[in-house]
């Protein structure tokens, strides 16, 4: 099973004890929302779903399935501000 393919999350996580366990290779967009607000602490701004699906809309690379894998997003992102593209607003 390719990384794209595995779940993102499962109702117990790798210990079995209630811990979700994302992949940062396929995750549906409310949990990368939730991941790219936490790890963008700096700017101070959250990262909404609705910023998602408007870099979605606009081009931003999803899995077969429509999650997001990190990544390639964020190389999206890179390859858009090199441009002059908007990209993440």
């Amino acid at each position: 099973m390719t990384p794209e393919h595995a779940p993102s999350s499962g109702p117990h996580g790798a210990s079995g004890q209630g811990t979700s366990r994302l992949n940062p290779a396929a995750l549906g967009v409310a949990d990368a929302a939730r991941v790219l607000t936490r790890i963008g602490g700096a700017s101070g701004k959250p990262i909404t779903e609705e910023m998602l699906r408007a870099d979605i809309d606009a081009g931003a690379p999803t899995n077969a399935n429509g999650t997001i894998n990190l990544v390639h997003y964020a190389a999206w992102l890179v390859k858009e501000m090199s441009v002059g593209g908007a990209g993440g607003d």
